[in-house]
């Protein structure tokens, strides 16, 4: 798991598109479940390219529209739930801390305590 911080005003997309460049290729057909704001093509190429098959849906006004696996999709909301476990932590929450390196050191803290709980 690796994440990437980044301006609030900052578009989802191009940030996820960076964190791509970082994933490694895998051996095996894995599922990359993402959100509407990444279901570009450019995105799915390259996730396609890493061995990755992504289960996106298509947003409604797409011309050409593709398959996706609805109930795997479903699962996304583990991400969600993720997210707001780690929302937890009033640190994170708020934002108190300036330095990125600081920050970025709690978010690991805050996953490591996630996991072991």
């Amino acid at each position: 798991m690796t994440f990437s911080l980044s301006g609030g005003e900052k578009n989802d997309s191009p940030e996820g598109m960076k964190l791509l460049n970082f994933t490694p290729l895998v051996e095996e057909n894995e599922y990359l479940l993402m959100d509407r704001a990444y279901q570009g093509d450019n995105m799915r190429l390259i996730a396609k390219e890493l061995g990755y098959e992504t289960i996106v849906p298509p947003k409604c006004n797409r011309l050409h529209k593709w398959e996706y696996d609805r109930e795997l999709y479903k699962r996304r909301n583990e991400i969600e739930r993720f997210f707001r476990r780690l929302k937890r932590f009033r640190r994170i929450f708020t934002r108190y801390d300036k330095l990125d390196i600081v920050y970025s050191g709690f978010v690991l803290f805050a996953m490591i305590i996630d996991s072991l709980v």
